[in-house]
């Protein structure tokens, strides 16, 4: 068994300096339990030099208990010809109170002298100093040493001085920056065996972003040239392109590598977590990002499908369960038989791969993808295709008519939808009328109105998402419709189809599914 590889996040500051990434207090500190449960070394909570926000965070954090995870404070070197004692933002890193402080400095001579605007040897007191007083702090102190590999592919024996200046001063770890990202992996491999051989004694950490997409290869090419420390955020937030992906990372590193990085069990919250962060931060999750998303793990291609219902190993390259993730069988044109089968199966119905049943219902599946039909994103449309399919499933109401109509006056800034509907519910007509903010909303709500009569627990849906895509953009104006709806009620998500002509038909052919299986769901 290999050496253990410390995990230090970096989502909280260096993440959310990521274009359209932005945490409140509250979110900042959801994250940071969040992460400390799963398991993390180390949460870097942010610069307490550079806005209220995260020196309020610094503030909370003194307040909490964060068991084995450490929380650190994040800033820069002191100034040139400053006295380490009277630098301001030295001074609050340590008034941040954290156990662990990590600090960057420069490595590269360009930035030293053209950004800087200072000496070499400036420089290398700058660093020392700050390692020096933070360690006499009693404090764990990490040095990021900035642009290291652009910096040692310029003047190795500049960039390794400063990394002795800091090892000299007692840093506990060395953390070699890609802070450009554009460095390969061959050369991180190379140059961390270089440094690891040359400072022996000293502990190696990584930090890499994804500016060539290698933020993770780069970050794992270090670990096997002997690196122990990981610096990274999760999604792969960050500036730019993004940073090291820990979601990414941390299955390899365990999974691949055979290096510890979580306590035993909880790489299994890995896709709950990941959700977690995306959702506080307002960003939508990554369907095919490997081992946590949605895709990581679907199967579409009969050939792939039908090899998975004998063994799972023949298209997935470990078992989802061990990163919190599930199998999936998506169901469409490429599909055979064990698609529909294993599909069906997994929506709770029993049909035999080679039965006629199962004939039908690929054939159905294949008539309306031709249609412009899509069930990946639609379990719940697709279960009551099978359903219908397999005859045995009545419908809960029968539309006679709907009529929708928008009425628009400009002068008097008024805008009114207005949907009527007819419907048969046991041998009743039942005509209702309901306003709406659009179309497809006054629909929904007539709907609801004539079907809460006989089922009054229809009140509990809630439309969810709702999505338009044109299929056949060439036609212009007159262009197949494709409706995606999304509902949910206190316990479920699903999702339904309608496509047509007119988008206001594809949308009620949704919103028709959408209801069905709802009250199907009550139903049984």
């Amino acid at each position: 068994m290999h050496a253990p590889i410390q995990i230090y996040d970096t989502t909280l500051r260096d993440g959310t300096q990521g274009e359209g990434i932005n945490l409140s207090l509250h979110d900042k500190l959801r994250i940071a339990e969040k992460l400390a449960e799963l398991g993390f070394h180390y949460i870097e909570g942010g610069w307490p030099g550079s806005n209220e926000k995260d020196i309020a965070f610094f503030e909370e954090a003194k307040k909490r208990d964060w068991g084995a995870c450490k929380i650190a404070a994040f800033g820069s070197t002191r100034r040139a010809n400053t006295s380490v004692a009277e630098d301001p933002q030295v001074k609050l890193l340590l008034e941040a109170e954290t156990p662990a402080v990590t600090f960057f400095g420069k490595s590269w001579l360009l930035h030293v002298e053209q950004v800087l605007r200072t000496t070499a040897e400036e420089n290398r007191n700058m660093i020392f100093d700050t390692v020096r007083y933070l360690k006499d702090n009693e404090r764990e102190v990490f040095y990021d040493a900035e642009h290291f590999f652009d910096g040692f592919k310029d003047d190795a024996d500049y960039a390794i001085m400063t990394l002795k200046a800091a090892a000299e001063a007692g840093a506990d770890c060395l953390v070699l920056c890609d802070t450009n990202g554009g460095t390969l992996a061959s050369e991180v491999y190379d140059i961390v065996q270089t440094v690891s051989m040359t400072l022996s004694d000293q502990k190696i950490g990584i930090h890499t972003h994804n500016d060539c997409g290698l933020g993770v290869a780069n970050a794992l090419a270090a670990v096997e040239a002997g690196a122990v420390q990981v610096q990274g955020t999760m999604n792969g937030f960050g500036e730019r392109t993004g940073n090291c992906n820990l979601t990414t990372t941390i299955p390899i590193l365990e999974l691949k590598m055979n290096r510890p990085s979580l306590p035993s069990g909880h790489l299994k919250q890995l896709r709950e977590v990941s959700n977690f962060v995306d959702e506080l931060a307002n960003q939508n999750h990554d369907s095919r990002a490997p081992f946590v998303g949605l895709s990581a793990f679907a199967h579409k291609g009969g050939m792939h499908v039908n090899a998975v219902n004998k063994t799972g190993i023949s298209y997935e390259h470990i078992d989802p369960d061990l990163v919190g993730n599930r199998q999936r069988i998506l169901v469409g044109e490429l599909s055979g038989r064990t698609n529909v089968m294993m599909k069906a199966s997994q929506l709770g119905i029993s049909v035999e791969e080679k039965s006629e049943e199962t004939k039908k219902i690929l054939q159905a599946v294949k008539k309306l993808e031709m249609e412009g039909y899509e069930f990946e994103a639609a379990d719940a449309s697709f279960e009551l295709l099978v359903r219908r399919q397999l005859g045995n499933y009545t419908p809960f109401f029968e539309l006679v008519e709907y009529h929708v109509s928008l009425r628009k006056n400009d002068e008097l800034h008024f805008t009114n939808c207005e949907g009527t509907i007819k419907i048969r519910i046991d041998g009743k007509l039942i005509h209702t009328v309901a306003n709406g903010d659009g179309p497809v909303n006054a629909l929904d709500e007539a709907l609801r109105k004539a079907l809460k009569v006989k089922y009054p627990e229809i009140e509990q849906i809630h439309l969810y998402d709702y999505k338009v895509r044109i299929i056949n953009s060439s036609a212009a104006t007159a262009a197949r419709t494709r409706v995606l709806i999304e509902s949910k009620d206190s316990i479920d998500v699903w999702g339904t189809v309608g496509v047509s002509d007119n988008v206001i038909e594809a949308s009620w052919l949704a919103l028709v599914d959408s209801v069905e299986y709802f009250l199907m769901k009550q139903s049984s």
